[in-house]
């Protein structure tokens, strides 16, 4: 049997659950995911290796109009993964009757790669409403596969990694084969850190946020571990550290907790704040934390 690899390209809109397909297509929690939209800001791989395969997935963030220079770098996530795909999956869910950004949507419908359209959540969609969706996305997308999933429940995935399987072309392995993504253990701990945020904390905190680690030190028996938490506003870094340092120290022994999972061992986690002004408008400072 000829081997096969390819980049499968995951894009839609925000909160859809691309983050949720991604870590089960893997069958690891690479990217952090949660309720609030926009959570996703980096273009994420996943690698999935077999002898026969392997199958690179990119997770991107959710396609946005732009507000902040911010924006604008994630969405330069988004169109280069439309351009590189072997296979794309776009994915939607059944509350979604329009995807909103018609830009995009424009691209998608042009491409010639393979695209597998999946309308994620079913599980919160009756029979009649599920039809449907299912017929307004084929007619949207007359090319493409459709199938109703439920990434969370992992409902039908099956039926998509045949489908990925069946379109994926024939080719060398483009990463080593033990590999389970292109990013350093730094990147998934920073993750970690800024999921908790998003998850504990309210309105604009979690997005005016940036996790920076700038120790990571491997030791016999535990891994050191400082992070710096970035926001834009001295009232922003007050409700991160909170009364008393109540919230500070929630979030990292949460983190902390996590990471010792993520990376097989023991840590001991510092965190500290600091506040960088407008860091999401500015493109250097951009460039500085890695978009």
């Amino acid at each position: 049997m000829a081997h096969k690899s390819g980049f499968v390209n995951i894009v839609g809109s925000p909160n859809v659950g691309k983050s949720t397909l991604m870590n089960k297509l893997v069958g690891e929690k690479l990217s952090i995911v949660t309720k609030k939209a926009q959570t996703t800001r980096h273009r994420i791989l996943g690698i999935v290796n077999t002898d026969d395969h392997q199958v690179v997935f990119s997770d991107t963030p959710g396609v946005v109009n732009a507000a902040y220079k911010l924006h604008e770098n994630m969405m330069s996530y988004v169109n280069s993964s439309l351009q590189d795909a072997d296979v794309l999956l776009f994915i939607t869910d059944t509350k979604e009757t329009e995807m909103n950004h018609v830009e995009t949507l424009a691209k998608i419908q042009k491409l010639e790669v393979p695209v597998i359209c999946l309308i994620n959540k079913m599980d919160l969609s009756d029979q009649k409403n599920m039809k449907k969706i299912l017929d307004y996305w084929q007619a949207k997308l007359p090319n493409a596969n459709v199938f109703p999933i439920s990434a969370l429940h992992g409902f039908n995935v099956d039926s998509v990694w045949e489908c990925i399987m069946d379109n994926l072309p024939e080719g060398p392995a483009y990463f080593d084969k033990d590999a389970i993504s292109d990013r350093p253990m730094r990147f998934f701990v920073s993750e970690i850190i800024r999921e908790k945020i998003f998850i504990h904390c309210k309105k604009e905190i979690p997005y005016a946020c940036q996790v920076e680690i700038e120790e990571y030190k491997v030791e016999p028996n535990i891994t050191r571990i400082r992070a710096l938490i970035i926001v834009e506003r001295d009232s922003q870094k007050g409700i991160i550290i909170g009364k008393g340092g109540s919230m500070l120290k929630r979030l990292g022994r949460e983190a902390r907790i996590e990471i010792e999972r993520f990376i097989e061992a023991k840590v001991f986690l510092e965190t500290f704040v600091k506040v960088d002004k407008d860091w999401r408008a500015s493109e250097g400072k951009l460039k500085k934390y890695g978009y």
